[in-house]
């Protein structure tokens, strides 16, 4: 693994919930060893009310949805040739079904897609992870299994972050339209980032995560931790791709 991609991720963890939580309880563990007994227990307390706030479903939906409300479901009308579905996360466990080894909806989406949009290409894009077989790979599987013809998918198996995904289509379709398709949270950086390249995407966003407001008596969970997780990993993209252009 790349250097520079290797601290990404290593610096993302710690600007995200867990790793933010982590490091206060961290620190407030070494004050207290440090015999600073009001510093240990003002991070300590911090970092326990942060673990509760960001798996409190309420808070969590808010992250989410304020991600996830920017795009609507595509309405499946368009004359499209070109549709990207962005990398996700797999796994190669042969004792599981191919459709449990594809973590994300993106691909199932991105069939429905193609199959309602007469003369399409599918692309794919995403590199091996932590396996021995690249996300493009295994998600072209998957789209072969649900019936796509060979001839109609495209992959490139070394992206390995959305940018380099989005260099790819600009060089295969320069300014020419296309269905974009990714998580329902990812899309709005995702969509920034396309169209800060010169590209011309059109959304279908998938894999929603938000929840019904059910009322705020609620007890905290893990489902709900890795929802703000997700989004705290969006917000914190869109804040650094501002910070390093200071406009899209």
């Amino acid at each position: 693994m790349e250097l520079g991609f290797f601290l990404k991720k290593f610096i993302a963890f710690f600007v995200e919930p867990l790793g933010i939580v982590l490091t206060l309880f961290a620190i407030g563990i070494y004050f207290l060893f440090s015999d600073k007994k009001s510093l240990s227990k003002l991070f300590l307390s911090f970092s326990f009310a942060l673990l509760l706030l960001f798996s409190y479903q309420p808070f969590s939906n808010f992250l989410v949805k304020n991600l996830e409300n920017q795009y609507p479901k595509y309405a499946y009308k368009q004359d499209i040739k070109y549709i990207h579905v962005l990398g996700s996360g797999h796994n190669t466990d042969e004792s599981q079904p191919l459709s449990s080894q594809v973590f994300s909806k993106r691909v199932l989406e991105g069939v429905i897609i193609h199959l309602q949009s007469p003369n399409s290409k599918l692309i794919f894009t995403g590199y091996e992870g932590n396996t021995n077989v690249p996300n493009a790979k295994m998600n072209k599987k998957l789209a072969l299994a649900l019936g796509v013809k060979e001839e109609n998918i495209i992959i490139n198996i070394k992206p390995k972050d959305t940018r380099q995904e989005a260099e790819f289509t600009k060089s295969l379709l320069g300014d020419e339209a296309f269905v974009l398709v990714t998580s329902a949270t990812h899309m709005p950086r995702s969509m920034k980032l396309f169209k800060s390249l010169g590209l011309n995407p059109i959304p279908a966003p998938t894999d929603f995560h938000k929840k019904e407001f059910r009322g705020y008596l609620v007890a905290p969970d893990i489902v709900s931790l890795g929802n703000s997780r997700m989004a705290m990993h969006e917000y914190m993209g869109i804040l650094w791709a501002k910070l390093k252009s200071f406009s899209f």
